[in-house]
């Protein structure tokens, strides 16, 4: 009787046909200073991802697997960040802070599907600096331009068909109303809390597809680097050991940027203190990652800077040519 009732009064209550991503909107003094922000933010990860992935495309001395791997990490991160950031200065820009059920859960796919992709691709990184470090004689035999490829559209699939699932789920609860989502985008956490149906089998399904997203990536990535670190102690020059480490010394920073923050927004006990700081830490991750990993990893690469290099003084002397033409 009583469920009966409470069915009742849920068919009652209004359906929710669009969220309202309240984002930064308790810092109104801000919006003009954030909106710049975040612009040149966009800008800058757009134009050195791009730059990074067409360097890899058409330089010949970076048809390597990992500079491959970098490439494709270049495509997902403009992917990752292009699927938050152009809603985050819409509603900067107009005010207009509403988001459609469908936009909401497009985004909800789209924003899931990358970080797991992403998740899956550093660990193949991480495999593919291990075949490197500790199977320097086999490397070249193992890591062919075939396997680069499986890896590759692996982790992509990966990603796709894992967020797939808990979108769908996720997607047919009920939202009667409230419908604020206290973040900037829609986000799995904040979502299940608005829904006025019963979400635990749908949480044990986004837990263990997470997990499926995290663990086995993560694990393989510490244990290819428990294997790398114990080869580069055992190399007997300092010299060697210092190159040896330079060369994954760019992809171990990223990973321990990604995870960490990815670790205290998810995993971590929901206190006070971290729930007022998932949103500033989800910054990290979503928005910031994205623009750093270029400089990372181009910055601390003698091959690429060097790639870059002869990319721009070919890139001015077209233009001095084309200059002497038109005189």
């Amino acid at each position: 009787m009583k469920q009966a009732m409470a069915k009742r009064e849920m068919d009652n209550q209004t359906t929710v046909t669009k969220f309202i991503l309240l984002g930064f909107k308790t810092l109104p003094e801000l919006q003009t200073l954030l909106f710049v922000l975040f612009f040149a933010i966009y800008m800058v990860t757009i134009a050195g991802n791009i730059l990074i992935a067409a360097l890899v495309l058409v330089n010949h001395h970076l048809q390597k697997p990992m500079y491959f791997f970098l490439g494709n990490l270049s495509v997902l991160e403009t992917c990752y960040t292009s699927t938050i950031l152009p809603k985050v200065l819409a509603i900067f820009m107009s005010g207009y802070h509403g988001i459609s059920f469908s936009g909401c859960f497009l985004q909800f796919y789209f924003l899931g599907s990358f970080a797991c992709a992403e998740c899956y691709l550093l660990s193949a990184m991480s495999y593919d600096r291990y075949l490197a470090i500790c199977k320097p004689l086999h490397y070249v035999t193992l890591m062919n331009s075939r396997l680069c490829a499986q890896l590759s559209f692996a982790t992509w699939i990966a990603g796709a068909v894992a967020t797939a699932f808990t979108t769908f789920f996720a997607s047919q609860l009920k939202f009667c109303g409230p419908n604020e989502i206290d973040h900037f985008f829609c986000d799995y956490t904040p979502l299940l809390m608005l829904s006025c149906s019963d979400t635990q089998l749908t949480e044990v399904l986004m837990s263990v597809l997470g997990s499926a997203c995290t663990i086995p990536p993560l694990t393989l990535t510490l244990a290819s680097y428990v294997c790398i670190i114990s080869t580069i102690l055992k190399i007997p020059s300092t010299t060697g050991r210092r190159k040896a480490f330079s060369t994954c010394s760019s992809h171990l920073i990223v990973v321990t940027v990604f995870y960490g923050t990815l670790i205290t927004v998810y995993i971590l006990p929901k206190n006070n203190t971290l729930r007022d700081l998932n949103k500033v830490l989800s910054v990290f991750y979503t928005i910031l990652t994205p623009m750093i990993n270029p400089f990372i990893y181009s910055l601390r690469n003698r091959e690429f800077k060097e790639a870059l290099r002869k990319a721009v003084s070919q890139l001015v002397s077209m233009r001095r040519i084309q200059g002497i033409q038109m005189q």
